[in-house]
């Protein structure tokens, strides 16, 4: 009996939940301030027609001399409709109102893949503020290419990150890359020559100053004693500083 009581307020809440569910308005019934459902599928078909029919030369005026929306419009058809194939009739359309936009989608099928149709809206006014045409891509196109832009977002990062260090490496490399390209400059050194003459000069100097010295000493002590000084020998000369 316990049990049943607990199951009944869960019941309750299913119930409330499927007929609140159930009381939504029907896409296909509601009033878009003014237009139906038919009235937003008709203008999608009718201008999906339209391009479809539509030559290049007429094309080619519509991008040149049309509004930003039409010659956008045109110029994104154009390009879509050559990758598509045959044309082989209308598929889903949808109806979708989200805040102050409301969006008409239109698909059409083709013998490659479908493309869709979308009228955007002012939900309050119902002035169109853009048309587009996009291509229908199957689950396994958009994983391939998603897959395909994470490699190449890996790839990018991977090469930033390799410069950057590269070039952070270059900072080390090339102050000793310049330090090797500077010539060392000569250093002066006095010549051994040099020194070796200045001693011999300095000893030659002082030979020749000893040497008057004798002979001033043997001129005086011959004329003291009235000899000839040739007989003289000067064993050694001790200076007094």
């Amino acid at each position: 009996m316990k049990k049943i009581k607990k199951v009944i307020p869960l019941l309750a809440v299913l119930v409330f939940v499927f007929s609140f569910g159930a009381c939504g308005e029907d896409p296909r019934t509601m009033d878009y301030n003014g237009y139906t459902y038919e009235d937003l599928q008709g203008a999608c078909q009718n201008t999906a027609m339209t391009l479809e029919q539509m030559s290049y030369e007429d094309a080619a005026m519509y991008m040149d001399g049309s509004s930003d929306t039409t010659s956008k419009l045109v110029t994104s058809w154009m390009e879509n409709r050559a990758q598509v194939g045959d044309f082989l009739g209308f598929g889903d359309f949808e109806v979708v109102k989200s805040g102050k936009t409301l969006t008409a989608a239109q698909t059409i099928n083709y013998s490659i893949r479908p493309m869709v149709l979308t009228y955007v809206f002012n939900a309050t006014s119902m002035e169109v503020t853009d048309i587009t045409v996009d291509l229908v891509y199957t689950t396994g196109e958009k994983m391939s290419k998603a897959g395909l832009n994470t490699v190449l977002c890996l790839f990018v990062v991977f090469t930033v990150l390799i410069i950057i260090s590269l070039v952070i490496a270059a900072f080390n490399i090339i102050p000793k890359i310049q330090n090797a390209m500077k010539k060392p400059e000569p250093v002066e050194e006095s010549p051994k020559t040099d020194f070796v003459e200045q001693i011999a000069e300095r000893e030659t100097a002082a030979v020749t100053e000893d040497t008057a010295l004798i002979a001033v000493i043997a001129a005086a002590i011959a004329a003291d004693t009235g000899t000839s000084p040739d007989g003289f020998v000067v064993r050694s000369i001790k200076r007094r500083v």
